[in-house]
């Protein structure tokens, strides 16, 4: 969409980092036709890293599933994979494009002999959400997931910002440029709260068992 028109507006609600992408030139003064809500997750990819192993401190190898044609997932890559090597634990990269892929990416997690998944966020996994889901648990691999929608669909944890609320910011955005605003002057607006969701009932049913410690910070934990 960017691309297409530098004259009609747009608003974005998900994205992990707009300057990065060179949707805007900062995220105080977007410049141009597109401005939005970011979901800082190409910093919280360090963060989740640091979660899960503090959740599973014996793990040593993350196999990380991202779209290779994503820009924000490969952004995201860069800082996880800076942030593994202060943590002590090997990232393993794995590309998932599309439904079909799933059944090689998780011949190639067990190949890898990965201790715990992490899951980025792009629109390809969040579509698939369900059945990678269900593949995790198979696998009996830890795992934490960029949004939380992973979690009400049966996964272990997940550090993410509120995406019903990113997109119901959206609209405040649509409203005010339909009043006249120019998205040039519309400064990006960034979460204020990024939540870590924790599922019991997938813990027990894959057999993993998370510190209280890490209960008690929780901003959620599903029983």
């Amino acid at each position: 969409a960017h691309k297409a028109t530098k004259t009609i507006p747009i608003v974005f609600a998900l994205a992990a980092d707009p300057v990065g992408n060179g949707l805007v030139e900062s995220l105080a003064r977007p410049g141009g036709n597109v401005t939005g809500l970011s979901t800082v997750n190409v910093e919280l990819g360090a963060k989740r890293l640091e979660l899960l192993k503090e959740a599973f401190p014996k793990i040593s190898r993350v196999a990380v599933m991202h779209n290779p044609t994503d820009t924000s997932n490969q952004l995201q890559l860069k800082v996880s994979l800076e942030a593994a090597k202060a943590l002590g634990i090997a990232l393993v990269p794995i590309g998932v494009q599309r439904r079909e892929d799933l059944e090689t990416v998780f011949a190639t997690v067990a190949r890898e002999r990965a201790g715990a998944i992490f899951v980025m966020e792009n629109p390809v996994t969040f579509t698939i959400r369900q059945q990678l889901v269900s593949l995790v648990r198979q696998s009996r691999l830890p795992a934490i997931y960029a949004l939380r929608e992973f979690v009400d669909d049966g996964g272990l944890m997940a550090y993410a910002v509120n995406t019903p609320n990113q997109f119901h910011r959206a609209g405040v955005y649509v409203a005010k440029i339909l009043k006249g605003a120019r998205p040039a002057d519309l400064p990006v607006e960034q979460p204020t709260r990024v939540d870590l969701v924790v599922n019991l009932k997938a813990a027990k049913v894959e057999g993993h068992v998370i510190p209280q410690s890490l209960l008690l910070r929780a901003d959620e934990v599903i029983q």
